[in-house]
Formats: C-alpha cells, sequence, structure tokens
C-alpha cells in the first residue's frame, strides 16, 4: 500500500547498534529512526534467520516517553513473546516516540509545517508541536524502506494510547493491519473527558459504549475513522473501564464498511496480549492469553503473511 503523506518524509535513516539478545538467536538492532522534522525516536527491530523479505509488526504500548532506556525495559519484558513471532517469519519492532501534548491533536493545525527557501536550499520550518502518531509513521516508513522487509506487509499493534496512536497514524497513511489492544482513543473519537464525567477512584468510567456515545462527537469521529483504509483487529478486555471507548471504534469503523474485527476477554491484566516474561524468566500465557495469541497470529499471517 501506498502512504499517503510520503512527500512529508524525509530520506529514510536509523542510526543502528546492533546487540546480542542472551540465550536468543536473533539479536536486536538498536535503532535512532530520522523523523518528519529532522529528530531521531529510538526502536529496537529484531529480524528472523535469513534474507528475507519478511513481514514486519510494530507493537507499542503507553506514553511516548523514556527513550532508548525504555525500549531495554520493554525487550526484557516481551523478550519471549517476541520470539514467538520472529519463529513465525515476522520482524519485530518495538516502537517509541516523543511525550506528546495531551489533548492537543484535535486542535493542532491541518497544516503543522510550512516549506520555505533560503540561501538556494528547500527548508521545512515547523509551525506547531508533533504529536506521537507523527513518530510513529516516521518508524513505519522508516521499516517499509528495510532491505529485508516486505513494504506491502507492515503491521502495527497497539495497547492502550498505543492502540489510540496506530488509528491516528491509519488516518493519515495505510498499513498491512492493525492490532489495537484495549484503545484508549478518547482524543481520536472526539469524546469529552472532563471533570463533569463520572470517575471511581480516578478513573473515568466509560464501560458502558452508550454513556460513550452521549459525551462523543460523532461527526467528527466518523470523519476520521472514514480516513482509515487499514484492516483493524480491536481486542477489548471485559470489565475494564474504558470498554466502551475500546468498542466504539470498531462499531463505527464497520458502520462505515471498514474492514474491522472485534473480540474481547474477561482478564484481569491491561494490555494482557503483550505477553510479559513471568518472575522465573519464562513464557508461560495463562489460558485466555495462548487464546488471543492465536488469534493475533493468525490474524497477522492472514493480513501480512
Amino acid at each position: 500500500m501506498l502512504i499517503h503523506k510520503a512527500s512529508h518524509f524525509p530520506p529514510a535513516h536509523g542510526y543502528v547498534t546492533t546487540r546480542p539478545v542472551a540465550g536468543s538467536l536473533y539479536p536486536t538492532d538498536y535503532t535512532f529512526v530520522l523523523t518528519q522534522d529532522e529528530l531521531y525516536v529510538p526502536i529496537a527491530v529484531r529480524k528472523p534467520s535469513g534474507t528475507g523479505p519478511f513481514p514486519a509488526i510494530l507493537m507499542g504500548r503507553g506514553n511516548g516517553r523514556g527513550g532508548m532506556p525504555l525500549i531495554e525495559q520493554k525487550l526484557a519484558l516481551y523478550h519471549h513473546f517476541q520470539e514467538c513471532l520472529l519463529r513465525r517469519g515476522y520482524v519485530v519492532v518495538y516502537v517509541n516516540y516523543r511525550h506528546e501534548i495531551p489533548h492537543y491533536y484535535g486542535v493542532r493545525p491541518q497544516t503543522p509545517s510550512v516549506e520555505a527557501h533560503l540561501s538556494g536550499e528547500s527548508l521545512t520550518l515547523q509551525a506547531t508541536p508533533r504529536v506521537d502518531s507523527d513518530d510513529l509513521q516516521s518508524v513505519i516508513h522508516y521499516i517499509q524502506t528495510l532491505p529485508y522487509v516486505r513494504a506491502q506487509s507492515v503491521g502495527v499493534m497497539g495497547v492502550s494510547h498505543g492502540g489510540e496512536t496506530l488509528l491516528k497514524a491509519a488516518a493519515e497513511m495505510n498499513f498491512g493491519c492493525g492490532v489495537v489492544i484495549e484503545g484508549a482513543s478518547h482524543e481520536f473519537l472526539s469524546v469529552h473527558t472532563g471533570p463533569e464525567i463520572a470517575r471511581i477512584d480516578g478513573e473515568i468510567q466509560f464501560q458502558d459504549i452508550a454513556v460513550v456515545k452521549q459525551w462523543t462527537n460523532k461527526a467528527r469521529a466518523l470523519s476520521r475513522l472514514r480516513a482509515i483504509h487499514t484492516p483493524m483487529l480491536h481486542i477489548g478486555r471485559d470489565k475494564d473501564h474504558l470498554q466502551g471507548i475500546f468498542r466504539l471504534a470498531h462499531e463505527w469503523m464497520s458502520e462505515l464498511g471498514k474492514d474491522s474485527q472485534w473480540v474481547s476477554f474477561d482478564h484481569p491484566t491491561h494490555g494482557y496480549p503483550f505477553i510479559e516474561t513471568d518472575e522465573k524468566e519464562q513464557f508461560n500465557p495463562d489460558p485466555m492469553q495462548q487464546n488471543c495469541l492465536d488469534l493475533i497470529l493468525n490474524y497477522l499471517d492472514h493480513h501480512l503473511g
């Protein structure tokens, strides 16, 4: 698939340092990726054995912050989870991005930069801050240019804010598929989250999709969802306080005729599909996590494999 905003990207570039992973056949390329506004964000790339080209899956969760040390922490946490994907023939990328300004996405100008010419050279002048989805797009663009990656077979998995971030990116560029895990898509769906919304222990109560709809600007949400052409699998969590938001993104994508699927499990842990290495440094998913992993792998195989 072609990138909608290809002209906004500088030539793809990553500064790479390769390190082995203890007990693994697959080393890690710790990489700083050049962004649209010519800064660098940290990612970690691991590839299967062989020359490829391979499909690739990007994974990330939460807000952008922490730099490369966060990447190293997450690799230790998800080492075995990534091995499942690597053995299946996927390039696996853990992504990070800058810490965006909260609630800025909905008010930022449509044209965040202007072109200028100085001393015969073309320059891009940044008029506004960037948001996390801009950095994610830069990473997708970089991964699509790697010689061992099939450019049309790049997918993204995101948990919580990471799920919202991939929806925002998909509204501005196409990629192979997305897996939105408990996508906290308040901003993208234009959901009002002011102090008058009911809270328990500080957590906003949007478990009921009907309640979420009452506080959502549907016209604005549909205009954003309408721009998405990437297939999406939405994964919810039955008793989560934001379950209504998780499901609403799927429901309105389906209403627009988009390729969207929904599944939800009654699991106690937020982000449960990202299976963590246990305290004994083992990969030991519970039955519900294993079912979810099998579903995700089959989905990725269908759209990317």
